[in-house]
């Protein structure tokens, strides 16, 4: 069920025009303006929060009421299609990264590339991910990125450097191969196999792409991507990685916590659960294949093609993802990272430990790759999935595997 409030304050009347590009997210205007902004990422946690960050927005632009609705992100997208479908979408919401082709490709989202100031500084690849067919279509509001996090107590227990920069994952081979000497219950590294991890390597092989660069054919069978899988395999097969059977249902990071697990690759947003681990742990950026490659998993805000009010939808839009204001309150209660170049923003996160290296956090964004993205997203994503999984049972090998997801990769994108 979705969630909803409203504020009403003093309101001016006139039309709407931009003020200066120095005024992020203002606007002027004298009518009454009611924006519905839906949102995954708020509830339940961050509801004060935005409530925050509308009351600057709306102490700027006296005319303007911002009224919520928020869902669960497994309700979310569900319920948004049906508003699109029926004809009343919000005039903004919040869209993930994986999802934003399919609205962008649809007519769903409005062009604001003229209405907003153009000032802010976002990340440059986060502006481009929101970007379809040269038009800027949303923008950035959160990003988060994936890291090598190592347990450095058993790097000492193996009498082994801690991991570099300048780390191949052969190198990680190897440290995974002495932590895992020590004990039957100890292992050396956990890298799920799965899509997500796939096109990351596949983008730290460097010639591995799922598709041709016209997106006519898939590529995801060529002898790079074979060998990207392979790879990943290699560390289940070699018993440096725990199966499914030896998890146990256990989860990756509840091993890792458990003090067992010598590395593990997984997401930023580990960072508060891994507080109570009782060993001295650290990040680092991931090892390359041939290259450096790190997810950049972002959320960004959509204007509604359908909007009554289109400026002040992009002004609450920008406001929301690039004002000091959203950005402050962001960092300071761990809602995700905004996507801005603003080191100013994150001093206070960076001297947060653990983990003390931080500073790989914003390293990783040098290397940023996103998913590949098509319209039927959803089974693509489930395809490979499936594929991937019988490559681990043993039931397909990667070639055949990958040539498999080439004849149903090719029907998705026809």
């Amino acid at each position: 069920m979705s969630y909803r409030f409203a504020k009403r304050i003093a309101l001016l009347g006139g039309a709407l025009a931009l003020l200066s590009a120095s005024f992020i997210g203002t606007i002027v205007a004298q009518e009454e303006t009611t924006l519905r902004y839906f949102t995954f990422s708020a509830a339940p946690d961050y509801l004060e929060e935005l409530d925050t960050i509308i009351a600057g927005f709306e102490e700027e632009n006296p005319s303007v009421t911002i009224e919520v609705e928020t869902a669960p992100f497994a309700d979310y997208f569900t319920l948004l299609q049906a508003d699109v479908v029926s004809g009343d979408a919000p005039d903004v919401f919040e869209l993930n990264y994986e999802n934003f082709v399919a609205y962008a490709a649809n007519d769903t989202l409005l062009n604001i590339d003229d209405l907003v100031t153009g000032d802010a500084p976002y990340y440059p690849r986060a502006v481009e991910a929101f970007q379809y067919q040269g038009e800027q279509l949303a923008l950035p509001a959160t990003f988060s990125t994936v890291l090598l996090y190592y347990n450095a107590d058993l790097f000492d227990q193996a009498d082994i450097e801690y991991p570099t920069i300048e780390w191949t994952w052969e190198d990680a081979r190897a440290a995974a191969e002495a932590i895992r000497a020590l004990g039957d219950d100890v292992y050396g590294l956990y890298s799920p196999v799965q899509f997500y991890e796939f096109y990351k390597k596949a983008a730290q092989n460097g010639d591995c792409a799922f598709f041709n660069a016209e997106m006519t054919e898939s590529t995801i069978n060529s002898p790079a991507c074979v060998e990207t899988v392979e790879l990943m395999v290699s560390f289940l097969n070699e018993g440096l990685m725990p199966t499914a059977a030896d998890l146990s249902g256990v989860s990756d990071s509840e091993l890792f916590l458990s003090g067992n697990l010598g590395m593990l690759v997984t997401g930023i947003w580990m960072f508060g659960a891994f507080e109570e681990a009782t060993f001295n742990w650290d990040i680092q950026i991931e090892p390359a294949i041939n290259q450096h490659a790190h997810h950049f998993f972002a959320n960004g805000v959509a204007v509604s093609a359908t909007t009554d009010a289109p400026e002040a939808a992009a002004a609450w839009a920008e406001y929301l993802t690039a004002s000091e204001t959203a950005a402050t309150v962001r960092v300071e209660a761990g809602w995700e990272l905004p996507a801005l170049d603003q080191p100013e923003y994150f001093a206070d996160y960076l001297a947060i430990t653990p983990p003390a290296n931080r500073a790989a956090v914003f390293m990783a964004l040098e290397s940023p790759v996103t998913p590949p993205v098509i319209e039927r997203q959803t089974e693509m994503q489930d395809t490979i999935g499936a594929l991937l999984t019988q490559v681990v049972d043993g039931e397909l090998t990667a070639q055949e595997a990958l040539d498999q997801a080439k004849t149903e990769l090719d029907a998705l994108i026809q």
